[in-house]
């Protein structure tokens, strides 16, 4: 069975940054997945479940509001491997083009403050997993280490 293409990356190269991870057309248009690497894998601890459930609520809030992104946002999500999200465009992206949407995302993360929307036993299955604390700590460190002066390394997953 042949590898899917995210299982070919060099995980002992790849540091937090934002990456195209694939470009899949579907009809006419391009759906651009993104790999918003937040860990350095294997070396660094992984994040837990609650603070990327939270994440992942105020990411999703965030992108299916935005002035530009709602209509183009097709999902918002954890890796499996709890060392990041994907995040999935339609349209023919790079990871240049997205940095500033990515920073606008993680800041709004990083200084959210209140109800976390969608964390209610009658919104969401897992309601009591989330921790803003963490979310806004993460947020902040991923946007200061890697998002406020991103560098080309950062944009392209590594050889």
């Amino acid at each position: 069975m042949e590898k899917i293409a995210s299982f070919t990356i060099d995980h002992m190269k790849l540091k937090p940054g934002i990456y195209v991870s694939r470009k899949d057309p579907v009809g006419k248009e391009v759906i651009t997945t993104f790999d918003l690497r937040m860990t350095s894998p294997n070396d660094e601890p992984v994040m837990n479940t609650a603070e990327i459930h939270t994440i992942e609520h105020l990411g999703a809030t965030f992108l299916r509001n935005h002035p530009v992104f709602k209509d183009k946002t097709i999902y918002f999500g954890p890796m499996g491997c709890r060392t990041g999200f994907y995040l999935l465009l339609a349209g023919d992206y790079t990871s240049r083009d997205i940095a500033d949407l990515v920073k606008e995302m993680f800041a709004f993360i990083r200084d959210f403050r209140g109800e976390v929307p969608g964390a209610s036993p009658k919104d969401c299955g897992n309601y009591l997993d989330m921790n803003l604390g963490m979310a806004n700590y993460l947020a902040d460190k991923y946007y200061k280490e890697v998002l406020e002066n991103i560098t080309e390394d950062r944009l392209v997953y590594p050889e």
